[in-house]
């Protein structure tokens, strides 16, 4: 399978339940998972359903979640403040 997105989640926001079921939640196309635990897990076979809505850098601090779109350098999607 080839990927045209990387997700990279800070861990602090990777272990706080409350926005890890957030993040869950809002992603439409199922990339996040709340695991055992209740850490969360990017579930990597849905990768390349992302749509890029950007629903998901809205859950926690600006750059706690970001999105590296690998078709184009690396470029950064991220939340800005």
């Amino acid at each position: 399978m080839a990927l045209f997105i990387a997700v990279d989640v800070d861990p602090r926001l990777s272990r706080d339940p409350a926005r890890a079921r957030k993040l869950a939640e809002v992603c439409p196309v199922d990339i996040f998972k709340v695991g055992n635990g209740g850490a969360l897990e990017v579930v990597e076979k849905n990768l390349d359903e992302c749509t890029l809505c950007e629903l998901c850098l809205a859950v926690g601090e600006p750059g706690q979640v970001t999105i590296r779109k690998l078709y184009d350098a690396g470029a950064r999607l991220e939340r800005r403040a």
